[in-house]
């Protein structure tokens, strides 16, 4: 880090009375992690001194090659602003390297530099907008969190069925003093459910934002004795929460890659290729955008949720969709993700499917804008389109399947992430749940 950033963040920290930063980095379960160190220390941190110890990270590295070094990211600096102002807490996201200097292979963010980096190689850049739902639920006496919804509004209701709203708000002007643009925030379709929405950005700031988003919404929810869930399906018969991924490629020089005003739908041949390859690899990248057993309960069809791999102008019953504004606003929606997902994976598997549309010149289907849901199986397939696996066990296949996306990860990243949810499977698998009591305890 060079002498000028360093001095900037250092008095950035005395500015604002900072006694401990957070250096924060993120596994590849898409948990945030942290090492917290004195203000003291953050001189020695930001010159990429500060050791720990990988072998206690799920999926990082053995005990006998343990040693890792994180080196933070200046722009990411940031006072957090729920803590008190004396002896007030900052944070840095930091890149994790090995001792001898190179970045660790198993490091999300580095995963995603690599991809972005190719991108970078054939002229793109790209900008990513989420659209992040959570639900708020109620805790119990002990401070355990429940599945008892917070309200029972539905979608866009206000106060005083709303009963999120002033939780929402504080949340609102937390990320806004942390640096966010707020789009957008209300109440979703179930009970309980919300949805804040921020602007867009290049793909390596955003999936550190949506890290962030997660840490803050769960802290001022707990602060308003509720908490916050990003599990994708935590109640069965209403909606589940998913995390639409808006996505567009830009040019070097600015200009969005997928307008086209000289087409009818005034879309380019490079975001045409960009959706064929994103419907070529969707099965496969499933595993990282819908990374658990639980994401496979909410991609079933009848609760708004994508589960058939097509594109459409408007339907919404398709997995990727294109928003109806253009010009520098032209993006891809991908539908499937949900909040639960690693965004610095999930980010760089999309973007890896679609350069390789771009790459390979892989033509989309036909538009689809019939209501996927209302269609039979076998319209489906006279129609050519597929199904999302069904379970997490099938994506996990898949994604061993499938070389391109499969390079997105390495061959750490892919050894440790498969591992580690192939036990998730097997536990769920040889569970007995509430449901197979219900079902078969009397009737046999």
């Amino acid at each position: 880090m060079d002498t000028a950033r360093k001095q900037e963040v250092l008095e950035k920290a005395r500015e604002s009375g900072v006694k401990f930063v957070r250096l924060q980095f993120t596994d590849i379960f898409g948990v945030l992690k942290n090492v917290a160190i004195t203000v003291e220390q953050l001189g020695k941190a930001l010159d990429g001194e500060m050791m720990f110890d990988g072998s206690s990270i799920h999926g990082f590295t053995r005990i006998e090659e343990s040693d890792m070094y994180l080196q933070p990211d200046p722009a990411s600096f940031v006072v957090f602003p729920w803590r008190p102002r004396e002896g007030a807490v900052a944070r840095l996201i930091c890149d994790i390297y090995n001792p001898d200097g190179t970045p660790f292979q198993g490091d999300p963010r580095y995963a995603l530099k690599k991809v972005l980096a190719e991108a970078k190689e054939m002229g793109y850049t790209m900008n990513v907008g989420p659209e992040c739902e959570f639900f708020l639920f109620h805790i119990d006496k002990e401070g355990r969190p429940t599945t008892e919804t917070h309200d029972q509004a539905g979608y866009f209701d206000m106060t005083p069925i709303d009963m999120g709203e002033n939780a929402r708000r504080f949340m609102v002007l937390t990320l806004e003093e942390m640096g966010f643009e707020i789009e957008a925030s209300h109440h979703e379709v179930a009970p309980g459910q919300h949805e804040i929405d921020f602007k867009y950005s290049d793909a390596l700031d955003v999936a550190d934002k949506i890290m962030t988003f997660k840490f803050v919404v769960r802290t001022i929810a707990q602060r308003h004795g509720l908490h916050a869930s990003f599990m994708p399906k935590p109640i069965f018969g209403i909606n589940g929460s998913g995390m639409h991924m808006n996505q567009s490629l830009f040019t070097l020089a600015g200009e969005n890659a997928f307008y086209d005003p000289s087409t009818p739908d005034q879309l380019s041949e490079t975001a045409k290729y960009y959706i064929g390859g994103l419907v070529k690899h969707a099965r496969s990248f499933a595993a990282l955008t819908n990374p658990n057993v639980n994401s496979y309960k909410r991609l079933v069809p009848g609760y708004e949720a994508p589960c058939y791999v097509a594109w459409s102008l408007a339907n919404r019953s398709s997995l990727i969709r294109i928003p109806a504004k253009r010009g520098l606003s032209t993006r891809v929606e991908l539908r499937n993700p949900d909040p639960s997902c690693n965004p610095y994976l999930a980010i760089a598997a999309a973007l890896k499917a679609g350069l390789d549309g771009i790459k390979n010149k892989i033509a989309p289907p036909e538009v689809t804008e019939r209501n996927i849901y209302h269609m039979s199986a076998d319209d489906r397939d006279l129609a050519g389109i597929a199904s999302l696996p069904a379970s997490l066990q099938e994506a996990i296949l898949e994604l061993q399947a499938n070389p391109v996306i499969s390079s997105v990860l390495g061959d750490h990243i892919l050894k440790n992430l498969v591992a580690g949810k192939q036990a998730e499977w097997d536990d769920f698998r040889t569970a007995v749940h509430d449901w197979e009591v219900k079902k078969y305890l009397t009737l046999y």
